[in-house]
């Protein structure tokens, strides 16, 4: 201090450079500070201005989320082997009823929402609801369906579709063959067999012992996961048998006028066409008293056609024990009658040539078997004053 006062009095050049610095030294020391002041608020502006754009605005989101996961994953300040005691504020977790359940303390139920939605024991227990599979294995999907259409008879339609007719008898418990619907909707079971719908107290070994079939059968044809059967649930039993078809006892043939069977025979001209066509077709049942006509056995669809050239009286169904029938009327006061067919080609009023298709071998009506029942009358059929005469007459 005392050079400076010095060198300020004293008038040399290099006396007054000394004391102008030492001035400066002294007002630039005391500047600094509010220069760095200065500084730091500019620095802060700045960084407030780049967190406010666009850009920064996620990342800055980002790291607020990251903080608080961050919080809430964090450990608790429980002593480390400190007994954690079950309080009146504690629970005991069990997913789907019960402690110490196969799905106990399951890392599926997420906490508070869930713990909301479950029900609270007596004892702090939460149990998660569950949801129950209440679906029934069923074989419903395996059943067909056919609407009979005019001119269906039982056993065609269990032809086309490859399994017997006492089968879709069983499946939709007709109580007559000949009592089919136009439009009736049919259920077809996959195979030979019966459908059941499981009742009360069923079981495989049940079911399996009162059809005598195996258990094995049943869980393969129904492709079944669970042996435990369900009420209503609708199983295929294949190779199952149930109640036999009913057989009608055939009226007595009404005896004609004229003898019923024995008047005289008119004489034609030309040769008859067989009846049925195709090899290995036979008479079954021959002309005989009580049955005024030849029966021709053949396989199931086999053609069944016209004798002789002539006109159509009838084509359908009759309830006179003969089904699916059509009446032809030839020369000479001559009619033919076919019956038992499983389906008819003609129409009532058409004309047909000799040996032209008229139908199909079938067993509608009264027949025990596939076959076509031929009768040659003379005179309208079933008319008054008309009579049958052995067909073999004309072959």
């Amino acid at each position: 201090m005392a050079r400076f006062l010095a060198d300020s009095l004293t008038a040399t050049p290099r006396a007054r450079q000394r004391a102008v610095a030492v001035i400066r030294g002294r007002s630039g020391s005391a500047a600094a500070p509010a220069r760095a002041a200065t500084r730091r608020r500019l620095h802060r502006r700045r960084m407030l201005v780049r967190l406010t754009t666009d850009r920064a605005i996620p990342i800055s989101v980002a790291l607020v989320v990251l903080i608080a996961a961050g919080v809430s994953l964090a450990p608790s300040a429980s002593p480390v082997g400190a007994a954690q005691a079950r309080g009146a504020g504690s629970v005991r977790i069990a997913i789907g009823g019960g402690a110490g359940g196969p799905t106990e303390f399951d890392d599926s139920f997420t906490g508070v929402a869930d713990a909301a939605a479950a029900a609270a024991a007596d004892d702090g227990t939460l149990y998660k609801p569950v949801a129950v599979d209440t679906s029934v294995a069923s074989s419903v999907g395996m059943l067909r369906h056919y609407t009979v259409r005019d001119g269906d008879t039982l056993t065609g339609i269990a032809n086309r579709y490859g399994v017997s007719a006492l089968t879709v008898w069983w499946a939709n418990h007709m109580t007559s063959k000949d009592s089919l619907k136009v439009g009736e909707n049919l259920v077809i079971p996959p195979v030979n067999g019966l459908v059941i719908t499981v009742q009360a107290g069923d079981t495989l070994e049940s079911l399996a012992v009162a059809n005598k079939i195996s258990p094995d059968d049943i869980i393969a044809m129904n492709q079944l996961t669970d042996t435990n059967l369900i009420v209503g649930q609708v199983l295929v039993l294949p190779g199952a048998k149930g109640a036999p078809m009913p057989t009608a006892t055939p009226a007595p043939a009404p005896r004609q006028v004229g003898g019923g069977g024995t008047g005289p025979a008119p004489r034609v001209t030309g040769s008859w066409a067989w009846p049925v066509v195709g090899g290995g077709n036979y008479i079954s049942q021959y002309f005989h008293y009580g049955h005024y006509g030849i029966d021709i056995a053949a396989d199931y669809g086999t053609p069944i056609v016209a004798p002789v050239a002539g006109k159509v009286i009838f084509a359908g169904w009759k309830s006179n024990g003969g089904g699916y029938q059509v009446w032809l009327q030839l020369t000479n006061g001559l009619y033919t009658t076919e019956y038992h067919m499983s389906a008819v080609t003609v129409s009532t009023g058409q004309d047909v040539a000799k040996g032209q298709r008229v139908g199909k071998i079938g067993m509608t009506g009264w027949a025990s078997g596939n076959h076509v029942m031929f009768e040659v009358w003379v005179g309208t059929p079933w008319g008054s004053g008309s009579y049958r005469i052995n067909p073999l007459r004309y072959y």
